[in-house]
């Protein structure tokens, strides 16, 4: 009788193993380099965010991170993380990490690297983004519908190919719903400094610009169009990144969220079961990492759906639709994928009147991630900053 029980003891471990029931041997250490503190609101709360909930997917998953990097630091952190920490994969969360990324895997590699919004790959360095300009899109056409001065402003942080594809995208989805009014943008070269981007809204809203969206971390320019609006003069915003229409509950319209957790989940376990490559991941509406609203299951802000529905808008191939409805049935088509419906679809033409995505095609993805994204469409005023 011992004998047997030994004899079947040996098989339940050989079934186990091969049946992947010691998921408690799996292991995996994660370090997280972010560009901003945590507490952000935007960009870098919304990646911890993503953090948390892989570790709350994958009990053998530990993290680590290091908040608040410069760009220009990264490289002992990098160092630190893979020499100190003993990390098996490092995931580097701002565009102008990219370089130092690729140094790092050239150093070590043995380590794996994940590269938030960049372009550069190596055998053990790969690329991922939640793309958002689909959910810009649909945040400018609202901003269109909505403003009355015909002026929109845009808070931008650094132009990346990154940024200035959303500052696209949203100047498209304004002049979809309204093609005579105009976009201008002011840069603040931070990621996160909400004295800036505080000072840049209000300069913009002095100019008599009465929507605004950005791209910087904090929610300044969500309150500052809060204080405009309770004071009695409507500016309408968009959020980023990470709900923020508790800052603006009389300003807010929607905003952009994303769901970084989906992905950290899948590249994770791509991992631990040896199927992961250094391919760029790039997940959109249809991959449910891009969501619209400014609050969870809130894609558009219902103070405004009265006068979003009094806007009617007419297309090529829907017809005539109010702008509630218009923005609702283009998020529905993103969500089926680009090819069902894409902001970037050609002709695309600069402010300059050059085309840059022909007639009858959607824009690559090199043209759209790459430094070929280094232009203002038509109806934007100025020039990307060099």
């Amino acid at each position: 009788m011992k004998g047997a029980r030994i004899v079947f003891a040996v098989l339940l471990v050989l079934l186990l193993a091969a049946s992947g029931g010691f998921a408690q041997a799996k292991k995996l250490k994660a370090g997280f380099v972010y560009i901003g503190p945590v507490g952000d609101s935007g960009w870098t709360f919304a990646h911890d965010q993503g953090r948390k909930y892989a570790m709350s997917k994958l009990p053998w998953l530990q993290t680590v991170y290091v908040e608040s990097v410069p760009e220009g630091d990264s490289t002992r952190i990098l160092d630190r993380l893979v020499q100190e920490e003993k990390c098996d994969v490092v995931l580097t969360t701002s565009f102008g990490y990219m370089d130092d990324t690729i140094k790092a895997g050239e150093r070590y590699p043995k380590t794996l690297f994940m590269h938030c919004s960049g372009f550069k790959n190596l055998p053990n360095v790969g690329t991922y983004f939640a793309e958002l300009y689909q959910m810009y899109y649909l945040n400018g056409l609202l901003a269109g519908a909505l403003t009355k001065s015909g002026k929109v402003g845009y808070v931008g942080a650094f132009p990346t190919p990154e940024v200035v594809r959303h500052i696209n995208a949203f100047a498209l989805g304004i002049k979809t719903a309204n093609p005579k009014a105009r976009m201008q943008v002011r840069w603040i070269y931070s990621w996160y400094d909400p004295a800036k981007a505080k000072e840049a809204a209000e300069a913009l809203v002095a100019d008599g610009c009465d929507a605004l969206a950005f791209t910087e971390d904090s929610a300044s320019v969500v309150e500052v169009g809060q204080e405009h609006s309770k004071a009695g003069k409507q500016i309408y915003t968009f959020g980023h990144y990470s709900p923020m229409q508790q800052f603006g509950p009389d300003s807010l319209v929607s905003g952009q969220l994303v769901d970084w957790g989906v992905m950290y989940v899948k590249m994770f376990q791509d991992m631990v079961d040896k199927t992961w490559t250094p391919e760029d991941m790039w997940w959109l509406a249809k991959e449910g990492a891009a969501k619209l609203g400014g609050a969870p299951g809130v894609p558009i802000n219902p103070k405004f759906a009265a006068a979003l529905k009094a806007k009617k808008i007419s297309t090529k191939d829907l017809g005539a639709l109010s702008a509630y409805d218009l923005v609702l049935k283009r998020y529905e088509q993103m969500m089926k994928g680009r090819e069902t419906f894409d902001p970037f679809t050609g002709p695309i033409k600069d402010n300059k009147g050059k085309v840059q995505i022909p007639a009858g095609r959607i824009g690559t993805k090199e043209e759209l991630l790459g430094p070929a994204m280094s232009y203002y469409v038509d109806n934007i005023v100025g020039d990307v900053p060099k």
